[in-house]
């Protein structure tokens, strides 16, 4: 556990910083902007607000070339730390890149766009008060910025424990609230793939999944915010393409590989998400030849409705 010496309190005292307890493990904040000036006060604001103290915020900046570092910089917390790319990167590099940067016995992520209820860390770190867990994640605040609505995303109890099965039928975890234990993450083959712009985070919680425990918060304790202009909504060919990329390599892989039922639900998933890209696109023929292979269920009764119920009557009941 991190403990704080006197002198450090005096000092924290004298410039305005709060005093954490001297049992709380530092979490390091890994949050990545790449022209983020937006939304950034809002998703800064919630981390100087959280109720656990001690935290530092390792900012990675993609070469952005808006205000971003200048909102950055005008808050003036020592827990606040600044880097700055020397070339644009992939998103999932550049968090490779923060994360080598951190500090903390835990790692959490926040993007430049969303935003953290104010008792996130203080409800989610004593979870790892069992050593076999390996990260801790909750539901979540869906905030849909087009039509102003919020939901909370999961109604039904989210899994906890050995999940691999459970994240490979219904994958749940969203990066906005995880927290991942340092030597977790450290123990992991590879840390996050730098080839994935969009998918990163999934395969990291999977490959975690594979040899921990992961405990959950049921309520929300962050707000995911949907602009439409999203980075997965722009490249959704992107994002197929890494979850090909992502079901090839895990054929190979000494688990989830020699269990069936991993690879079928991980393969139904894909045809899914294509299924979905050929209807948007309009390619009705490869859209029937693509549900064919998908075994009778819930998901193949959605696809069978979005190509026959026209969308605006469907939106109805997102």
């Amino acid at each position: 556990m991190a403990t704080t010496s006197l002198d450090d309190d005096l000092k924290k005292l004298l410039i305005g910083l709060p005093m954490q307890k001297s049992d709380e493990p530092l979490v390091s904040i890994i949050m990545n902007c790449y022209n983020g000036e937006k939304y950034l006060n809002e998703a800064l604001d919630s981390i100087i607000q959280q109720t656990y103290k001690n935290w530092e915020v390792i900012f990675w900046d993609n070469l952005s070339t808006d205000k971003s570092a200048d909102i950055y910089k005008s808050y003036d917390d020592l827990r606040l730390k600044y880097f700055i790319a020397t070339e644009h990167t992939l998103l999932y590099e550049a968090r490779n890149y923060a994360i080598k940067k951190a500090s903390g016995e835990f790692y959490a992520f926040l993007d430049v766009d969303d935003w953290w209820a104010p008792e996130k860390l203080e409800k989610q770190i004593p979870l790892f008060s069992d050593s076999e867990v390996g990260l801790v994640y909750g539901n979540l605040w869906y905030e849909n910025e087009q039509n102003r609505s919020r939901k909370i995303l999961y109604k039904k109890l989210l899994p906890s424990g050995r999940i691999l099965g459970d994240l490979l039928k219904n994958y749940v975890v969203g990066l906005v609230t995880i927290v991942i234990r340092r030597i977790t993450f450290e123990s992991l083959h590879h840390p996050f793939n730098s080839e994935y712009h969009l998918i990163g985070d999934f395969d990291c919680v999977i490959r975690i999944a594979v040899d921990w425990n992961i405990n959950c918060v049921q309520e929300p304790v962050a707000h995911y915010r949907w602009t439409g202009d999203n980075g997965t909504n722009k490249n959704k060919e992107r994002q197929l393409q890494e979850i090909e990329h992502w079901y090839n390599a895990m054929k190979q892989h000494p688990v989830i590989s020699i269990d069936n039922n991993y690879l079928m639900d991980a393969k139904n998933k894909l045809l899914y998400m294509k299924t979905k890209l050929e209807i948007e696109n309009k390619h009705y023929f490869n859209t029937l030849s693509l549900i064919n292979e998908i075994p009778m269920g819930l998901m193949k009764l959605k696809l069978l409705a979005i190509c026959i119920i026209p969308k605006k009557i469907l939106s109805y009941f997102a």
